[in-house]
């Protein structure tokens, strides 16, 4: 079975790829190749024999075209600008966040492959008012053009698939905390800078009030449920491609308190709350109150709380508390 993992260079895109190379395949086969695509990679890619690491953009029909033309199975697709440059850049972002989705969906249709393409969606679909319960039935009414994008693309794959073109399935992520490394770009990259940061002895900020609450998710569960998003069966799914992942309601004081817990009150000291106006009126927009019923009973995952998501990243990265 042929594998693409479109913006694999990423940190959640390397993470899935080993761990679909650990487990050595899918429920649709055994994975004999997989191609990684993205711009840049960091250089402790994967070495299995089966990889193929291709440093392009996926936006290149030319590039893209011939990667399809091989018949890819599985089609992972997590390249995206993130939420912060997509308002800064609205060319760019509907460049490669609508139209290279459009163009990548209308290969698929045209070359009659039909793959079975898992798309990272975003919770930032939804927008409004913070306080209500977001359930299976709202609709996404985004206030970002990142958020609309993804919209644009979660519709495109319903119907694609529903026209049989391809066996898509559209996956909303929370906040994923903590990733490691340096901050990005996307507007929630504090969510994470509030726990790395202060564990490696450096300052952090947040932008917005400490009572803000978030919907979250770690990067373990992350990669868990896009690999399991890829085993669900059509018939499990219906019409409905769209799944919003289960995750945790959490508000920065809240995973502050579990800092300190883990790791003491003398990390904490090193955060402190800077407010900024353009970050406050995107993220004080994204619902933090989800009833995930539809992926719960789907068998997605969450974690246990806001602990075990700040220990999972201690021991993975190996930080001593002493």
């Amino acid at each position: 079975m042929h594998v693409v993992v479109i913006g694999g260079g990423g940190f959640i895109g390397k993470r899935l790829s080993e761990e679909l190379l650990a487990k050595g395949g899918l429920k649709q086969g055994q994975i004999t190749r997989m191609t990684i695509m993205d711009k840049t990679f960091p250089p402790d890619m994967p070495t299995d024999p089966r990889v193929e690491c291709l440093p392009v953009d996926f936006s290149d029909a030319q590039v893209m075209r011939k990667v399809l033309e091989q018949g890819p199975q599985v089609i992972f697709h997590l390249a995206a600008i993130v939420s912060g440059e997509a308002e800064k850049n609205f060319d760019l972002g509907m460049k490669v966040n609508f139209q290279a989705s459009l163009q990548l969906l209308e290969m698929c249709r045209e070359l009659s492959i039909k793959p079975r393409i898992v798309f990272a969606s975003s919770c930032g679909v939804f927008g409004g008012d913070v306080t209500q319960v977001i359930t299976d039935e709202t609709d996404p009414k985004p206030r970002s053009s990142y958020g609309t994008q993804k919209v644009l693309v979660e519709l495109l794959i319903n119907d694609f698939s529903r026209r049989g073109f391809v066996d898509g399935r559209s996956i909303r992520l929370p906040t994923i905390t903590v990733r490691p490394g340096k901050p990005n770009a996307a507007t929630s990259s504090f969510i994470s800078g509030i726990i790395r940061e202060p564990l490696n002895g450096q300052l952090s900020t947040y932008p917005v009030p400490p009572a803000t609450a978030f919907w979250v998710l770690s990067p373990k569960r992350v990669v868990e449920n896009f690999i399991h998003a890829a085993n669900i069966g059509a018939s499990e799914l219906g019409n409905d491609r769209t799944i919003t992942l289960p995750g945790l309601t959490v508000s920065v004081q809240e995973m502050l308190d579990s800092l300190a817990k883990i790791a003491g009150p003398t990390v904490t000291k090193r955060v402190s709350y800077v407010p900024d106006a353009f970050l406050e009126s995107i993220v004080l927009t994204w619902p933090a109150k989800i009833d995930p019923k539809r992926s719960l009973q789907l068998g997605f995952v969450r974690d246990s709380g806001m602990d075990e998501i700040i220990q999972q990243y201690v021991d993975e990265q190996g930080i001593s508390l002493t």
